[in-house]
């Protein structure tokens, strides 16, 4: 299976040189991965890079005794397993399909060469890297400083941002309470008492799975 490329989103296509393009499409394998299912997981072996054409990956990470930490959500164009891409290494987190999932994979040499050949490409991929970084560091003093309440709007408007709201004006996408836990850092618990004790207040709308921002809302 081929799928075109997505020249707007993709990291890849937009950030290499249009003569580039062709040998991209020569190289790329178009994988599909069922809701639930792993692209990889932390401690395979690092083979190749992966980039969303469709659908929506968590990546994530081991944490603590039997924990797990959602470190970011992948989109279409998202690259997905690119801080592990050197000779002999394991993947350092697990990326799974949040729904159905169409990625395009490349083989860890081809995307070796981009870089040598494609500057812009490795100089966006660097600001990538910086901003990851930058973003892990404010993860972690908002989970030692900031109450749960604040981390939870907090990423709700995160993923406002990211995925933009639907025809109802509830943030699209969809997430498990456990995987909102996972994401802020806390527990399927806290975050069920958190997000009703918002709704009370006005803070929040829910529909089931559907989460809303009262500002989103039609009038």
């Amino acid at each position: 299976m081929k799928q075109g490329c997505d020249l707007e989103r993709c990291f890849l296509c937009r950030n290499s040189l249009p003569e580039w393009r062709e040998a991209i499409c020569t190289h790329k394998k178009n994988l599909k991965f069922n809701k639930g299912e792993r692209l990889f997981s932390e401690g395979d072996e690092v083979k190749g890079i992966y980039f969303v054409y469709s659908g929506v990956v968590k990546v994530h990470q081991k944490w603590g005794d039997g924990k797990e930490m959602t470190i970011r959500f992948a989109s279409n164009g998202g690259i997905i397993g690119h801080r592990d891409f050197f000779p002999g290494n394991t993947y350092s987190v697990s990326a799974s399909a949040v729904e159905p999932v169409v990625v395009c994979y490349f083989e860890v040499d081809f995307f070796k060469t981009s870089l040598r050949v494609n500057h812009e490409l490795t100089y966006n991929l660097m600001l990538f890297f910086a901003q990851e970084l930058g973003e892990a560091e404010q993860t972690m003093r908002d989970m030692a400083a900031m109450p749960v309440k604040e981390r939870l709007k907090k990423a709700l408007m995160k993923l406002r941002q990211q995925f933009g709201t639907d025809g109802d004006g509830y943030i699209n996408i969809k997430l498990p309470r456990q995987d909102i836990a996972y994401y802020t850092g806390t527990t399927y618990e806290t975050i069920f008492r958190t997000l009703n004790e918002m709704r009370d207040e006005g803070l929040v709308v829910l529909d089931g799975k559907r989460i809303g921002l009262p500002d989103d809302k039609p009038r």
